[in-house]
């Protein structure tokens, strides 16, 4: 069958009128200048407005000096995928004729004029901002001066597009709460651009904002800001961790919230945050107090994990709860440590010497990120294992809309911990027995008051009473009952969430944040009569849902941002009867996707 997938035209092909509130910008800088406060003011304003809105930062993995890009895109529907840019402001040196090249007929630059930029396009629209000429009265120093040169193109874009001043102000006072000196020098500098832009530019293009209702009542932060947050109402009170791109800012943030939230009667910190010498040593920290009864929470990214994979290996076999947020990036090796990737998913299942199988979450929004917070400790403990939650670069670092957290206010499932009174009254005790047939043991926690609570954690073969043991069956018993436990797990995990239409001609499966540009595909695919269902899977081991889906669809694709379809060979494994129906749409460029690409994907399969 033959599909044809529309086209999204530049805005000069559309007519004359106005592009209101639907456009996607690119500002373009040297990482190290100090651009992101202006990026992130222009960002929160259009979210003041209540307009839709997502902002993406890719920067380079050195301190400064080299190209950095912010995309921000505007959409009064509230699509938030990457899309290519069609307004460029241009303040890079660097990469001027090359960020000039990718924009469409019809775009706008704004740019540097001291950078001496020639308008060569002449289906372009050029804004020259004279920057050193609005700097010159502008009484600060230094460094600093460098800095706040940024907020001309606020300035400008403000007037251009039509965003109040009084806005901009506010999404400052966001950005630097009471610092009050630095909302106002940065708000000097706004103001100048402003007022020369309205007294010398001419607004030909037809970019263009309005005041929207679509943003009232939603909140806006980071990935890693949600997720540490959730582990926080989790019940999370130690962590140890080594800093690593993209996950640092996990810890930032959960340093924070502990440190507001965490205490006692007496005001003294009732939490433990520890940098550690290496990965290693940081996940020995979080698997012994995990084994003390603490909760316990680390967060990496690929290269970190791999490290802590013995350690994991042992958590698994000793059944001790430990949770890992891995904020994966490109890899192998260090990769690309500053791009977006879900290349982890394969080894992070899998993590572990011998038979090995983890426990992982995927989430695909600070909502979920939240969640999965204090979810993955709950699981953690109910299932006595490592549980990872796999985010990812874009989600963790990057700023998104989403509704106001539910807090949970149920108790903590610390699952099948007994009492020294509960010890007690049992005929005997035998850490590692299966006694409910779900292949999950009781355990106990250290300080127990019944000596016959007491057992020995080891990584070494052990019968089911955690004695030391090499006999053949005490092993293959240990094992079976630990797949066994991997079973009860599928109906305890985040069960996947569908989106299923009358009419459907194929099924979509993916995880995490391709989920945005999948969603604004199917509409662009739907537009032109073709009907798509998809199912976003949350969580491994798959529960009965995701097998429903599977079996119920005869034309399937699974999108993941990896290059060897890595969540395509896991399904296959585990439904190899579906195994030849489920085909992988598998790319990673270090990129989010975009719709376009997608719907084109999607197009040439079912053209297929």
């Amino acid at each position: 069958m033959a599909v044809t997938v529309p086209v999204d035209r530049p805005h000069s092909e559309r007519g004359a009128g106005l592009r209101v509130n639907d456009f996607s910008i690119v500002v373009a800088t040297a990482n190290g200048t100090g651009s992101q406060t202006a990026n992130l003011t222009l960002l929160r304003s259009f979210f003041k407005m209540g307009i839709p809105v997502h902002g993406k930062n890719i920067f380079p993995s050195n301190i400064q000096g080299l190209p950095t890009w912010y995309h921000i895109r505007v959409n009064k529907d509230g699509y938030i995928a990457r899309k290519p840019s069609e307004l460029l402001v241009a303040f890079n040196p660097a990469t001027l004729h090359e960020d000039v090249a990718t924009l469409p007929s019809g775009g706008v630059v704004v740019h540097n004029l001291d950078l001496h930029l020639k308008p060569e396009r002449a289906d372009l629209t050029y804004y020259p901002v004279p920057v050193k000429q609005l700097l010159a009265g502008v009484e600060v120093k230094g460094k600093i001066k460098e800095y706040i040169a940024n907020m001309t193109y606020v300035g400008v874009v403000a007037h251009l597009l039509g965003v109040p001043l009084d806005v901009i102000e506010e999404a400052l006072e966001h950005h630097f709460g009471k610092r009050r000196k630095l909302v106002d020098s940065n708000l000097e500098v706004v103001r100048l651009a402003h007022a020369w832009a309205v007294e010398n530019l001419v607004k030909t293009d037809q970019f263009k904002v309005e005041p929207m209702n679509a943003t009232a009542g939603l909140i806006m932060m980071t990935g890693n800001e949600a997720g540490a947050l959730g582990a926080v109402f989790g019940g999370a009170s130690v962590s140890g961790w080594y800093p690593i791109t993209p996950s640092t800012s996990f810890i930032d943030a959960l340093r924070e919230y502990l440190g507001k939230l965490r205490h006692d009667v007496d005001g003294r910190p009732t939490y433990v945050v520890i940098q550690a010498e290496d990965e290693l040593a940081a996940i020995g920290m979080v698997v012994g107090a995990g084994w003390a009864g603490a909760r316990a929470v680390t967060a990496t990214s690929g290269p970190g994990l791999s490290l802590m994979a013995e350690f994991l290996g042992l958590a698994y076999y000793a059944e001790v709860p430990a949770v890992v947020w891995d904020i994966q990036r490109v890899g192998p090796s260090t990769g690309l440590p500053t791009r977006t990737s879900q290349g982890d998913v394969a080894f992070a299942y899998y993590l572990g010497h011998g038979d090995t199988k983890q426990v992982l979450l995927f989430p695909s929004s600070i909502e979920e990120c939240f969640e999965f917070g204090y979810r993955a400790h709950d699981l953690a403990d109910a299932l006595q294992t490592p549980v990872l939650v796999l985010s990812d670069l874009d989600l963790g670092m990057n700023n998104w809309m989403g509704e106001p957290f539910v807090y949970p206010d149920a108790p903590l499932n610390r699952g099948k911990v007994l009492s020294a009174e509960e010890v007690a009254a049992l005929p005997d005790f035998g850490r590692y027995k299966d006694v409910d047939g779900d292949g999950i043991p009781y355990r106990t926690l250290p300080g127990n008051e019944n000596p016959r609570a007491a057992w020995f954690g080891r990584g070494t073969g052990h019968d089911e009473n955690a004695k030391y043991s090499e006999r053949a069956d005490h092993w293959v018993q240990n094992m079976d009952r630990l797949a066994r436990k991997f079973e009860t797990a599928r109906a305890m995990v985040p069960t996947a969430v569908r989106d299923e239409r009358p009419g459907a001609e194929l099924g979509i499966i993916a995880y995490g944040t391709t989920r945005y540009a999948i969603e604004e595909a199917r509409d662009l695919l739907a537009a032109n009569g073709v009907v798509t269902d998809f199912m976003r899977v949350r969580a491994l081991p798959i529960g009965a849902e995701v097998r429903d889906f599977v079996a119920r669809h005869e034309r399937l694709v699974v999108i993941e941002m990896n290059r060897d379809g890595q969540l395509t060979a896991i399904l296959r494994d585990e439904l190899p009867e579906h195994a030849a129906k489920l085909k992988p749409i598998a790319y990673l460029d270090g990129m989010p996707l975009t719709a376009a690409w997608v719907a084109e994907r999607l197009a040439a399969h079912l053209g297929e």
